[in-house]
């Protein structure tokens, strides 16, 4: 248990275990960072740093949750959803729905 402990405080003071925490199962790319740190797209938080914006698995099929952020967000230059990137024809498509 104390080792546990350890590790556990180890990967928070090197920074690790935050930047795995903040990665959502959505991540969204905008092509011109947002102004703010957070948007609502979709009913859905989004939350953007370093100019990309995750976000938490919706309902929604993974298409219209990328169609919602960038109706918020513009262009974008990736999206992935649950770790998968979507191609360059998806991407396409989502993006024809930006502001």
């Amino acid at each position: 248990m104390t080792r546990s402990i350890a590790f556990v405080t180890a990967l928070a003071a090197s920074g690790l275990f935050a930047s795995a925490a903040s990665a959502g199962y959505y991540n969204a790319t905008p092509v011109a960072a947002p102004a703010k740190p957070s948007l609502i797209a979709g009913s859905m938080m989004w939350k953007c740093d370093g100019g990309v914006c995750t976000a938490a698995k919706a309902t929604s099929r993974d298409a219209i949750v990328c169609e919602q952020v960038v109706k918020r967000v513009g262009t974008l230059s990736a999206f992935t959803a649950n770790g998968a990137a979507f191609d360059e024809a998806a991407l396409a498509k989502c993006n024809t729905r930006a502001k």
